[in-house]
């Protein structure tokens, strides 16, 4: 079943009305006729159009869109021999955050994501993707042993954040994060992160302390969620839109602030409308990532990913 954002309307108005006359002219046997032909000249066009003036809040939309590709989908048209490890040895194992062993292309890969739900029971059971201290932990533990067989890590973002709960914070919540930064920043193997959806604050760079972070163009990566930013700032979530402006957390501005390495595109409407090209621009920008970093020795690795994050939010004086 599709879902239409208010923004889409009048190009969902135009897909009706095409797909209408094509039920119709099979109906008769007749050929797509003149009239067909406009409205799909018009409706792609006026696609064009709207997702070329896309508003960072639209952006936000499209990052939450329900039908967005998540983690597991692009782990199943990525990676084949996808086999999948449980459990932090600790307390439990985390279903908002899932991960294991793949080839990649016939290299062995770590792949790591955040899991959200499709319905509200998996929501429920993986919590939006909003993962435990137990979800950080098992991503730790499986970084850790990539890193002792030297495997390359890679990460697929997309999460509000870390979960909030009362149980993660007995848990140890921040605890679990702050510890996820240190051993990445450290970590001798290569490290690619995609942020694929939405980059919640401490929640997803906790699995993203990357060698090369890359995000698709209607992805967003900030410290807040723009509703959050608005309760706090102006006491009203629905003041969003405005928050969104301010933050910069397009894939356009920050790759322009040098907090991400390049922007991957999206097919046209964003990349639910074709998951399989979307995995396919994945695919080939992890492995052109990764054929970058295989001959660069693992203190140099870690040497480049700590001179990375040193120099996010530097600031230079202009004469006055």
């Amino acid at each position: 079943m599709s879902v239409w954002l208010d923004f889409e309307k009048p190009v969902m108005e135009l897909e009706l009305k095409i797909q209408e006359l094509r039920a119709h002219a099979a109906e008769q046997g007749l050929e797509a006729d003149d009239q067909l032909v406009e409205l799909e000249r018009r409706a792609d066009a006026l696609r064009r159009d709207i997702y070329a003036r896309l508003t960072p809040y639209q952006r936000v939309q499209l990052a939450r869109h329900p039908r967005r590709p998540y983690a597991l989908d692009y782990i199943e048209r990525c990676f084949t021999g996808w086999t999948e490890l449980h459990g932090d040895r600790h307390f439990a194992d985390d279903p908002a955050i899932v991960g294991g062993l793949a080839l990649l292309e016939a290299r062995p890969v770590m792949v790591i994501g955040q899991q959200k739900g499709r319905d509200t029971k998996e929501n429920l059971m993986r919590r939006f993707g909003m993962p435990n201290p137990e979800g950080y932990r098992k991503a730790l533990r499986l970084m850790q042993l990539a890193g002792r067989f030297h495997v390359p890590v890679v990460t697929l973002v997309d999460t509000p954040g870390a979960y909030p709960g009362l149980g993660a914070e007995e848990r140890g919540q921040a605890e679990a994060i702050a510890v996820n930064l240190r051993e990445m920043a450290r970590l001798e193997t290569p490290i690619v992160t995609v942020v694929i959806g939405e980059g919640g604050s401490g929640g997803a760079l906790a699995i993203a302390v990357a060698n090369v972070v890359l995000m698709f163009e209607n992805s967003i990566y900030s410290v807040i969620s723009p509703e959050g930013c608005a309760s706090i700032l102006w006491r009203d979530g629905k003041k969003g839109p405005l928050a969104a402006e301010a933050l910069k957390l397009t894939a356009q501005d920050l790759l322009g602030l040098g907090i991400v390495d390049g922007i991957l595109p999206e097919p046209l409407g964003g990349a639910h409308r074709d998951a399989a090209a979307a995995a396919a621009t994945v695919r080939a920008a992890i492995v052109r990532q990764l054929d970058d970093l295989s001959g660069v020795s693992g203190p140099e690795l870690v040497e480049r990913r700590l001179g990375k994050f040193r120099g996010m939010g530097v600031f230079k004086e202009s004469p006055a």
